[in-house]
């Protein structure tokens, strides 16, 4: 197959929501659809029968929530099929944003019950900066919920989306009896009890035909013809130049517990979804079709395997192709590294690729070369903006609960920081190590995890910091930042880049010395130009 083909083939795209609306049961369907398992596995809060393949961490399995975005590939109707399924809890909400400059397009999914939630508005916020094409699937229509077009209108005005429903539901809840297709203009008739099966459904052309009272009753009948004909009054009709540029989002409606407008949503986004983009980088532009290969690292994940104590750089194919066992450049250590076992994912399983091609995520084994944002190319100069860390909210010192482990413990941290699971500060005063987080739930999974791959056990101190902030002063040698420096002493810490950071103590501390010092720049992420 041809270059050109390969790249038309591919689909990545990464799911969204806010937790609990169904994201990871969606993956396990559209797995399921994609022929991938045979059997979902369902998530629920902690009885989980067979855990949900895309969830493959111990501690994951035990919260029965997602912490970790994990890839899944899959062949569908001659399309590959590349998913990243992102965690949807806030505290791991980092994670998310990083995997999104790694997608071409997202699927947003909204639990019908409780409408667009604080999460997923963040979410879209990031997308919508991006021009990230989006599908919007409503789920849980077997339970009852918040009624159709009021949902419609909620995510048009919360997430300041355009929307253009593809499919309607027929009832909800107890009297939920479907969905009618208008994009493929079909029924899906609704029997409850299909968890493990796949819906057949219904081609039908004319939604006047007498036909349809005796497949749904009169009085469900009366109901659609209303509805759709609203839906056509008030929509647009669907646009997929407008949908690509990010300017119109269509919705689909479904049950995904129950297998249920789920192959609809498939099916239409192997068609609407976009091959993998071009992305720019500092210098210049770069095209999904250039024949050289450049890509970016935008997870690192250690410890996939805890036999192997293995580490793994996941890299996103940009543009080119990438074989094993050739050369690349890494671009911040000029220097080149050759691979000899690249994986291609599917959850926790791995297999090496020989070739993968633009739209493609590659696993790279990494005994610490790669950071989060690393560019590899053939040659070229080039760097991927936009994967920066963000100034975190929750600070603790970590401290060493058993003297003899200080070795793994110090290893544990490192690799874990890399990961970009939390970010770590060394004090300039007293050498102590403090851990920010985004969300107060990192503390326990970092603890979790150093214990059960390192071996090593921490405890945690309170450290009262408002916010973390990197300091970039207009001259390293003027009076002004060096009293900044000997005021400011002991609010003073290296990040793991040994980029100096200013950890304020309180919103008032971090005013009056913007004011004091106004030549030395302070910003809330890591990345600034």
């Amino acid at each position: 197959m041809s270059f050109e083909a390969e790249i038309a083939k591919r689909r990545t795209f990464g799911i969204i929501s806010h937790p609990d609306a169904g994201k990871t049961t969606l993956t396990e369907k559209l797995l399921l659809f994609g022929g991938a398992i045979q059997e979902a596995g369902a998530v629920k809060s902690n009885k989980i029968k067979k855990s949900a393949t895309s969830d493959f961490m111990e501690i994951e399995r035990q919260r029965g929530i997602s912490v970790a975005t994990s890839v899944l590939a899959f062949l569908y109707r001659g399309k590959k099929i590349n998913i990243l399924d992102t965690p949807g809890h806030k505290d791991f909400a980092e994670d998310t944003f990083r995997t999104l400059t790694a997608v071409d397009s997202v699927i947003v999914v909204i639990d019908v019950a409780k409408g667009v939630e604080e999460q997923t508005e963040k979410l879209v916020e990031v997308c919508r900066m991006r021009n990230i094409p989006m599908i919007v699937f409503i789920n849980k229509l077997d339970r009852e919920g918040k009624d159709a077009f009021d949902l419609l209108d909620e995510v048009e005005q919360k997430l300041g989306l355009k929307v253009t429903p593809l499919s309607f539901p027929i009832g909800m809840g107890y009297d939920f009896k479907g969905i009618y297709n208008i994009y493929e203009k079909g029924i899906n008739l609704f029997s409850g009890d299909s968890k493990k099966h796949i819906e057949e459904s219904i081609s039908f052309s004319d939604i006047q035909s007498p036909e349809l009272e005796k497949i749904i009753g009169s009085a469900a009948a009366e109901t659609l013809r209303e509805n759709l004909e609203l839906v056509e009054g008030v929509y647009p009709a669907f646009d997929k130049a407008a949908y690509l540029e990010g300017t119109q989002q269509p919705v689909f409606f479904g049950s995904a517990l129950n297998n249920f407008g789920v192959r609809e949503l498939l099916d239409c986004f192997i068609e609407i979804a976009p091959p993998p983009r071009d992305k720019k980088a500092e210098e210049r532009m770069v095209k999904a079709n250039e024949d050289k290969l450049t890509g970016f690292v935008f997870k690192i994940h250690a410890n996939m395997d805890p036999k192997h104590r293995d580490r793994l750089a996941f890299v996103k194919i940009v543009s080119g192709t990438f074989e094993r066992n050739k050369p690349y450049l890494h671009v911040r250590h000029n220097k080149k590294l050759k691979f000899s076992s690249p994986n291609a994912f599917f959850a926790e399983k791995k297999e090496i690729v020989d070739t993968s091609y633009p739209g493609d995520i590659v696993g790279l084994h990494d005994t610490g070369n790669f950071k989060i944002g690393d560019t590899l190319t053939e040659g070229e100069n080039l760097h991927y903006k936009g994967i920066p860390s963000f100034s975190p909210e929750h600070f603790r010192y970590i401290n060493n609960a058993d003297p003899m482990k200080s070795k793994q413990l110090a290893k544990g941290i490192d690799q874990l920081m890399d990961e970009g699971v939390a970010q770590l500060f060394t004090l300039e005063l007293n050498g102590r190590k403090v851990i920010g987080t985004v969300g107060a739930l990192q503390y326990e999974v970092i603890q979790y995890r150093l214990e059960h791959e390192y071996g090593a056990k921490c405890t945690y101190e309170p450290f009262p910091v408002h916010k973390a902030c990197w300091v970039d002063p207009e001259d390293p040698n003027n009076e002004e930042f060096k009293e900044f420096k000997r005021v400011k002493q002991k609010f003073l810490a290296k990040d793991k880049r040994g980029q100096l950071v200013f950890l304020a103590d309180s919103a008032f501390s971090l005013q009056m010395t913007q004011q004091k010092y106004p030549s030395v720049k302070l910003h809330f992420t890591s990345e600034f130009d």
